[in-house]
């Protein structure tokens, strides 16, 4: 593809991520002191007890691996996606498909509950969060340019991920 190609996609996408996905996903939490309020509550010091040091970087510092170099990114066993912090589950392998991003991409969530979204303004571009609504941490981001039934990309890190085979 030529530069020019590549101009006009990433402004394609720029414009997808732009225009409309600030939608929330999965349940509102309570705030609590201006925090929000998750059924798993550890202090940092603890997180950085349970989780490697990338986990803790992504999951608890919202940070995000290389792409194409996630554990989970060629995965293609039959199983569940966890929560790398605190075990809940969060995604099947019936919706995870090749989406070309270089992370692991689903087209929905286990339960509409699994995960929550919250808008992120970090890198000079809006676009939404996912979060774990059990413990808040970090996931990934959706975008709304997946495939059918539900349009959506939920772009994920393998390093806030656990897989459970069937």
């Amino acid at each position: 593809m030529n530069k020019i190609g590549l101009g006009i996609g990433f402004l394609y996408l720029l414009g997808i991520v732009l225009s409309g996905c600030s939608e929330s996903v999965g349940a509102p939490k309570e705030k609590k002191g201006g925090k929000m309020k998750y059924e798993v509550q550890k202090s940092e010091e603890e997180w950085k007890k349970v989780l490697s040091p990338d986990q803790y970087r992504i999951i608890r510092e919202k940070g995000t691996e290389r792409a194409f170099t996630g554990e989970y990114y060629y995965n293609k066993e039959k199983g569940k996606y966890l929560c790398a912090a605190c075990g809940a589950e969060l995604f099947s392998s019936d919706t995870k498909y090749e989406s070309g991003s270089g992370w692991p991409s689903f087209y929905k969530p286990a339960a509409e509950k699994s995960v929550q979204s919250e808008t992120d303004t970090s890198h000079g571009m809006t676009r939404t969060e996912v979060l774990c609504s059990r413990c808040g941490g970090h996931l990934g981001h959706v975008f709304p340019d997946g495939p059918e039934p539900t349009g959506l990309r939920y772009c994920i890190n393998s390093a806030s991920l656990k897989f459970k085979k069937d």
